[in-house]
Formats: structure tokens, C-alpha cells, sequence
């Protein structure tokens, strides 16, 4: 029986409770200088911070600008600073950030559109740089169904984890290089040009090389670890940093071209 009161009790208090959202304001296309407005979102089991910032802005202040889409940290889209750290809005738990008010702004190092929404083009810029496909001599796969290149679960592995990037440019937000240097490739397009160099698949390696092997490149990194502890899908970009330095510094021996297989009709 007094279990069952405590119980009533703990969900009588969580109903009462409100979450204290402190948002960021701005509007640099019409001189509006940054200013913080506080919103009193009523607090419910599960709440991310993406849901009180849409409460706020359906029942409080339509103009709040957020930009947000799958609700379910794949899409990379509500990147924000969350009580100061670079986070995905839709990933992060009100509970999880220990009480008090919540902080939210614009990610570091990027233009800013408006209040909590920044500019990506020259991120993507700098992702599409490092030339993020195959690259092949031989073309056969791209021309026909029936055949694939060949690899192992071992060969697999080399990169898998750092396929996993889904662009949301926390990585860079957290990067104490780009603060201080805003021509740096950054941790992101490192990460991902790894990704394709440690591909037993790809022939692109001396084609990226222009913008890896750079002072403004793998070189200008100080391996501050901030873009691998932000990171929501574990990618780890300061390793791919390092394992690019490894191989610019001593070249593994060439592999030679995966083989094809041709479909299963054709093998009989």
C-alpha cells in the first residue's frame, strides 16, 4: 500500500514540474543582436529537449527558428549547444542535464540563419572536398547489377565505424582548430575521407591526398579529442585523423584491385 502512494505521489510531483528553457535569439539579416528569452515548459516522463523547444514554439512564440527533422538522432538536423556542449536536440533527455534551466544556442563555428538554426554550406563544402565516394579505374559494378567487388567482414571492419557519420556538424562545433582556424578541413571531412581510404574498394587515396596532406589539412589537428567526445554515433574522427597521418607518413603496401564476382547466373 505504500508503494502504491509513493508511486501516485512521484507522478503527482512530475506533473507538477516545469522545465526552465533559456533560448537563444537572433536575427542577423535584421541587425537583431543576440538576446536569451526564457520559456516555463510543463515537464513529462521521456521529454527531450527538442520536444520542450517545440512546446515552446506552438504555445508560446511561433518565431522561435529550429531546424529538426526525423526525431530520432539519424538525421543530424537539430544540432545545437545544450548547457554549453555541442548535442542532438532530439537525443538529449531533459533528465539527462541534472535540473535547473536549460540553455540551448546556435552551434559554434558556423553562420547563423537565425536563433538556433546555422548555416552549413561551407561544411558541406569542405565534406564534398575530400571527394566522399568510390573511386574507380574499373567501373563494372556502377554498370551492371550483376556483378559486386569483393570484401571481407575483415575488410569490412576498417571502416565501418566511421561510416556511421550522419553530418550533423557537432564534430566541428566542438573543434577547438576551427576556432582558431577557419580554413581547417575540420574533423568531419577527415573522418569521412578515412572512411573512404580505409575502403579495401576505393582507389581514391592520391586523389584526396591535395587536401589531406595540408598545413590546413591532417597537419593543423591538436588532437583535442572534443569532435570523438561530442559525437552521437561514436565515430571518432581524432582516430581517423590519426590513422591519416599514419598512413601519409609511412604508405602501406598497394592493394591490388578487388576482384569481381559475377552474379549467380552467370557462375554456372
Amino acid at each position: 500500500m505504500r508503494s502504491v502512494v509513493r508511486t501516485q505521489t512521484s507522478q503527482q510531483a512530475q506533473s507538477n514540474r516545469t522545465v526552465t528553457l533559456r533560448v537563444l535569439r537572433a536575427n542577423p539579416t535584421r541587425q537583431v543582436e543576440r538576446r536569451y528569452q526564457t520559456f516555463r515548459v510543463p515537464f513529462e516522463p521521456g521529454m527531450t529537449v527538442l520536444n520542450a523547444l517545440l512546446y515552446a514554439k506552438e504555445n508560446s512564440d511561433h518565431s522561435i527558428a529550429i531546424r529538426f527533422s526525423c526525431r530520432m538522432a539519424s538525421c543530424g538536423s537539430c544540432g545545437m549547444k545544450i548547457n554549453g556542449l555541442p548535442k542532438l536536440a532530439c537525443y538529449t533527455q531533459i533528465t539527462e542535464l541534472g535540473g535547473g534551466t536549460v540553455t540551448v544556442e546556435p552551434l559554434d563555428h558556423y553562420p547563423l540563419v537565425r536563433d538556433l538554426v546555422t548555416d552549413f554550406q561551407g561544411f558541406f563544402s569542405k565534406h564534398q572536398s575530400v571527394k566522399p565516394y568510390m573511386i574507380r579505374r574499373d567501373t563494372s559494378e556502377q554498370d551492371t547489377s550483376e556483378t559486386e567487388y569483393v570484401q571481407s567482414p575483415r575488410e569490412l571492419e576498417d571502416y565501418l565505424q566511421f561510416s556511421y557519420c550522419i553530418k550533423c556538424g557537432l564534430c566541428n562545433a566542438a573543434c577547438p582548430t576551427l576556432a582558431a582556424d577557419p580554413e581547417f578541413i575540420g574533423p568531419q571531412a577527415l573522418g569521412q575521407a578515412y572512411r573512404y581510404v580505409a575502403d579495401s574498394r576505393d582507389e581514391g587515396s592520391q586523389e584526396r591526398a591535395s587536401m589531406l596532406d595540408t598545413a590546413h589539412g591532417i597537419w593543423r589537428c591538436h588532437f583535442a579529442g572534443a569532435c570523438t567526445f561530442v559525437c552521437p554515433k561514436g565515430v571518432d574522427p581524432a582516430l581517423a585523423i590519426q590513422r591519416l597521418r599514419r598512413i601519409v607518413i609511412a604508405p602501406p603496401k598497394r592493394r591490388g584491385a578487388p576482384l569481381l564476382v559475377k552474379g549467380a547466373s552467370e557462375r554456372t
